[in-house]
């Protein structure tokens, strides 16, 4: 039995607490997005194509484990999952609740789509961003032909398409243009970075390093930003600046290690942390002369605007997604142009005229919230409940600020 007016997947952030995995920028939206609609909400959990609708109070249990530590929470889903799958139907009638999915569990598998019909729900996705489809040279094959059937099977069926910035909703408007799909109504919402806070010890000596945030993977682009490294080495010595890259390694990520491995002096001068909490993360953006993000594709870009909230300048790769979210502050250049990265971040180091212009237009920025996130989605998602065609792709940008806060239960049995 449905009785909320919202239906959402949780399938993702069970997998993630489960083996304990840090929340990467989607495991944060889905996390913003439970906060949002929890009182509201049932949670839905699949396991191989196989979805459940738990109970109210079932869903509670599980809202509420989910924002438990990781050390804590096996033993709670242990203790939960029987009870809550026993409990749960094999079917439902949804009576029209909107599903809303927004961390692309399973989207790219025929029974979701088949579930959300049987059960009479209207299904909302979130699409990240299209980049294995739009640069599937940096995607695994197996990785391309997923996303493939994931935002295939999100346009065909879904009652509507959340995405994360103008440049990705107009990516996937070209794409249901150019394989003949009727597009569903769109949404363009921009996300809420994470509530870093400023530091109390800076890790190391405040104002000689920069920052790179992202997965290390060959399309986040570091393999450049380490050539540039190598030059300054031997054009600065021992007064080169510290680059601190944060991130978990990803696929592709030995050509990364290779070079820290092998190139002459570098690694003096090079930090990797792939376990780093919040806390410690605001810590090094605070203190950085600048966040780089050289990457050659992004569907958003989470810690420009986490760095932009701090004060702290931003050097990014000349893409759609950043010339739009970034409000005209951020430096931004050619990812494969390592002179100008090299000049760019030679002169940040000295005070140079455009991170001086940057420091001047932060002190008016206002970054995204999840207020204004939710206040336009939630918006947008009553006139798909009224039958309107309405797809409000602004973005309310004074709107205030609010804290945000796969394995799943059925694989756990």
């Amino acid at each position: 039995m449905v009785d909320r007016p919202f239906l959402i997947d949780v399938s993702r952030l069970v997998w993630r607490s489960w083996t304990r995995r840090l929340a990467t920028g989607i495991d944060r939206v889905c996390y913003a997005y439970l906060q949002n609609f929890a009182d509201r909400a049932q949670a839905v959990v699949q396991h191989r194509g196989v979805a459940r609708v738990l109970t109210p109070r079932h869903s509670d249990e599980l809202f509420a484990a989910l924002h438990l530590p990781d050390s804590a929470f096996r033993s709670r889903l242990l203790s939960l999952a029987p009870r809550a799958l026993t409990a749960a139907p094999r079917q439902i009638d949804g009576r029209g609740a909107f599903y809303l999915n927004v961390g692309h569990t399973d989207i790219d598998l025929a029974s979701l789509p088949d579930w959300t019909r049987r059960s009479n729900v209207k299904p909302i996705y979130l699409i990240h961003d299209l980049i294995p489809l739009t640069h599937a040279e940096f995607c695994r094959t197996e990785a391309i032909a997923r996303h493939h059937g994931r935002v295939v099977n999100a346009l065909r069926s879904a009652a509507g398409v959340i995405a994360n910035s103008r440049a990705t909703a107009a990516e996937l408007e070209a794409f249901g243009l150019s394989n003949g799909i009727s597009m569903p109504p769109i949404a363009a919402a921009w996300l809420a970075g994470a509530q870093l806070r400023s530091p109390d010890v800076v890790p190391i000596k405040a104002g000689r390093h920069f920052v790179c945030v992202g997965t290390i993977e060959g399309r986040k682009n570091h393999f450049m930003l380490l050539q540039v490294w190598q030059r300054l080495v031997e054009r600065l010595g021992h007064a080169t600046p510290k680059l601190v890259l944060i991130g978990q390694k990803g696929a592709e990520a030995g050509h990364v290690q290779n070079m820290l491995d092998r190139g002459k002096g570098i690694r003096d001068h090079v930090v990797m942390l792939s376990h780093c909490e919040d806390s410690e993360l605001g810590q090094w953006i605070s203190s950085a002369r600048a966040l780089l993000l050289p990457s050659f594709a992004e569907g958003f870009g989470l810690p420009v605007v986490e760095a932009m909230a701090l004060g702290t300048p931003v050097i990014a790769s000349d893409l759609p997604c950043f010339r739009e979210i970034g409000c005209g502050i951020p430096t931004l250049l050619d990812p494969i142009d390592a002179v100008s990265w090299e000049r760019m971040i030679l002169s940040f180091l000295d005070h140079g005229p455009e991170r001086a212009r940057q420091l001047r237009m932060l002190q008016s920025y206002e970054a995204p919230t999840w207020r204004a996130h939710f206040a336009q989605i939630e918006s947008w998602l009553e006139t798909l409940d009224h039958g309107t065609s309405a797809s409000p792709l602004a973005h309310d940008a004074k709107a205030a600020s609010v804290p945000s806060a796969s394995l799943t239960a059925a694989g756990a049995l």
